[in-house]
């Protein structure tokens, strides 16, 4: 007999959805586990249970995609929007599986966005246990002082909470304008912008370059990538390296 999962466990790693999103199509009375609707909470074995969602068969585990994206500004981090505002599944249509965002990106952010329809690999990466570390190209003006640097640097408290510690550096600056390189370890949101109008500065512009070692290169606005084998390696050797360092 095969092991018992829980079935929204079961849907995700399918690649039909997030876990979350799972557990609102079985709570919605959509799911049937052997001819009964399925309760929040169930467990199945998909190896010999018939799980059905709206009548059809959930499709036995597909081929795991794992995709760069370079989200462009002006995109939201979603696959639906009800305000039919741009989102990036726009610019995902040609995967050949469905796949969704793993963490996300503001609308006036840009760069690196991994997507996949791994449910183990996406919870992997956004765990708050794990802290895969995320690099940022943040421009900021007017200017910014040794001791903006180190106040974000150390850690500083946003809505109630101290922030973890991040390294902040100086890449180049210019009359009016820094660009900094910040390396955050947590994803609180929007917390680079909220850190720099904590201390005074403006962002001009967020873009994110890396994620743990893997790098957004020359990836085109807009454009979409597989990650490599040894990409999705690293990352999850990442995720486990630094699971439990830090404040959870």
């Amino acid at each position: 007999m095969g092991k018992l999962e829980r079935l929204q466990k079961i849907m995700s790693e399918s690649g039909f959805a997030s876990r979350r999103k799972s557990e609102e199509w079985i709570a919605s009375g959509k799911v049937t586990i052997n001819g009964r609707v399925a309760a929040v909470g169930d467990k199945a074995d998909p190896d010999r249970d018939t799980i059905l969602v709206c009548g059809k068969p959930l499709e036995a585990k597909p081929k795991h995609f794992y995709v760069m994206l370079h989200k462009p500004r002006g995109f939201i981090t979603t696959m639906e929007d009800e305000k039919s505002r741009k989102c990036v599944a726009e610019l995902v249509q040609d995967v050949p599986a469905r796949v969704y965002p793993v963490g996300r990106l503001d609308r006036d952010s840009e760069g690196l966005l991994l997507m996949t329809n791994n449910g183990n690999f996406a919870n992997a990466m956004m765990h708050p246990s794990t802290h895969v570390s995320k690099t940022y190209r943040v421009t900021v003006r007017p200017s910014v002082t040794e001791d903006q640097l180190v106040q974000m640097s150390v850690g500083m408290e946003i809505d109630g909470r101290k922030t973890a510690p991040a390294k902040v550096k100086v890449l180049s600056q210019q009359p009016g304008r820094v660009i900094l390189e910040m390396v955050l370890y947590e994803g609180r949101n929007r917390e680079i912008r909220k850190m720099c109008e904590q201390v005074g500065l403006e962002v001009a512009r967020l873009k994110r370059i890396a994620v743990g070692p893997v790098k957004l290169g020359m990836l085109q606005p807009g454009k979409w990538r597989e990650l490599t084998a040894e990409e999705v390696r690293v990352l999850m050797a990442e995720a486990s390296k630094t699971k439990g360092r830090g404040k959870k």
